[in-house]
């Protein structure tokens, strides 16, 4: 029974052995998978490196256009306002806003009543005047026939002197007053073609062919013309337009008149309007109407406003699609050229002389500088005259600085220019 007892206890023991093994063994093998792989994970990283990733563009031929942009106004080449050139009440409008109409066509009648009767007044003066110079055209042939007979009297010695200087005095001064009567017949032909022009002037009609644009006077108003002539109405030429460009200050020296410029409207903004520049003004709109400044203001109003010129070109309107007040978009071409090599304007690097700049080009797999010779620009496309060939690559960045920068910004990465 004590054998047999002691047989166990050892039995138990060597069981415990076993099991004590069989655990370090597990710990060991686990140990090791994970030395393992920990010294594969760092071999990678220590002795593996990703070839670099590169953001590239392709050298294309494309047309590129360097050109100043400007918003423009659309007014009518030739605007007219029409006015009245007598005072009264506006009796009859025969026009609507938006009606054609042709030069000499009536538009508007103003009450003629008081201009009738000063006309009647002129003719009446007139006929007054006439009537006393017939009678005296016949007092002085009277008084000629006088001095006639006296004179004869006198050479025959049988007249007084007196009585012949009394005649020839009477003679001398109907003569004066018949001269007085005829400036005074003149002076009334005058005042009755006035009055005849001023009863015309109550017929207002279309000084040119155009279309009405605004109607300031209407029917039954009464017009003042003792200060200002009034505006009844206005009259625009619509079949050609023009268009005034502001052009900043800063590239108004690029511009100049018989440069091709185009524009788009609001409406239709896939729709190319051609012309040429006629004109730049050499003011600024606000200058030219505006009364004199003291130089206090003026140096304090250019400093905080910015500096637009005008620049005008004429486009034709057949089909009156343009309208006055109208917003173009404007393009003044500078230079343009057609079908040549391009690349980004992101990919030029150091700008050297004669248009020389540095880009780095990549050449299977490996990034390589390269000079090469830039022509015109549009600020997003660089046209190359020299140094590339059609389909090579040009790098314009790489992955890794993408990544990097969008990490610091504290943003995910994205394109180029995003915000």
């Amino acid at each position: 029974m004590a054998r047999a007892m002691r047989f166990a206890r050892v039995g138990n023991g060597n069981d415990c052995m076993r099991k004590i093994k069989h655990k370090q063994v597990i710990i060991i093998l686990v140990a090791a998978a994970v030395l393992l792989v920990t010294g594969l994970l760092g071999k990678k990283l220590l002795f593996s490196r990703e070839a670099p990733s590169y953001i590239t563009a392709s050298v294309t031929r494309m047309d590129i256009e360097e050109s100043v942009l400007a918003s423009g106004t659309m007014e009518a080449l030739k605007t007219v306002d029409v006015g009245a050139q007598v005072s009264g009440q506006l009796k009859k409008l025969y026009v609507k806003l938006g009606d054609e109409v042709r030069k000499g066509q009536l538009l508007a009648v103003i009450d003629p009543v008081l201009q009738e009767n000063s006309l009647k007044d002129a003719e009446a003066s007139r006929e007054n005047v006439a009537a006393q110079i017939k009678a005296k055209k016949a007092l002085l042939h009277q008084y000629d026939l006088a001095y006639r007979r006296q004179k004869e009297l006198a050479a025959q010695d049988a007249g007084s002197r007196a009585d012949l200087e009394t005649a020839q005095a009477q003679y001398d001064t109907t003569r004066a007053d018949l001269a007085a009567l005829e400036a005074q017949h003149r002076k009334a032909k005058v005042a009755v073609e006035t009055a005849r022009a001023n009863l015309d002037y109550t017929r207002i009609v279309a000084p040119m062919d155009g279309v009405v644009i605004g109607i300031v006077t209407e029917e039954g108003q009464t017009v003042n013309s003792a200060q200002t002539a009034p505006t009844i109405l206005k009259l625009a030429n619509l079949g050609t337009m023009t268009v005034k460009a502001e052009i900043s200050e800063a590239d108004v020296i690029k511009v100049k008149p018989g440069q091709k410029v185009y524009f788009t409207i609001l409406g239709d903004p896939d729709t190319r309007h051609y012309g040429v520049l006629r004109a730049i003004e050499p003011a600024t709109e606000a200058a030219s109407s505006s009364s004199t400044t003291s130089s206090t203001s003026s140096s304090s109003s250019t400093s905080t406003t910015a500096i637009y010129y005008n620049g005008l070109f004429d486009v034709p309107n057949p089909d009156r699609k343009f309208r006055v007040s109208m917003t173009a978009q404007v393009a003044v071409v500078l230079s343009e050229a057609r079908q040549v090599l391009s690349i980004p304007v992101s990919a030029l690097r150091d700008k050297g002389k004669n248009g020389r700049q540095k880009v780095k080009v990549l050449v299977n797999g490996k990034p390589g500088d390269r000079t090469i010779r830039v022509g015109i620009s549009n600020s997003v496309n660089a046209q190359v005259v020299s140094g590339l060939r059609e389909g090579e690559k040009v790098i314009i960045g790489d992955a890794a600085s993408q990544v990097s920068t969008a990490s610091s910004a504290g943003q995910p990465p994205g394109p180029p220019g995003r915000r």
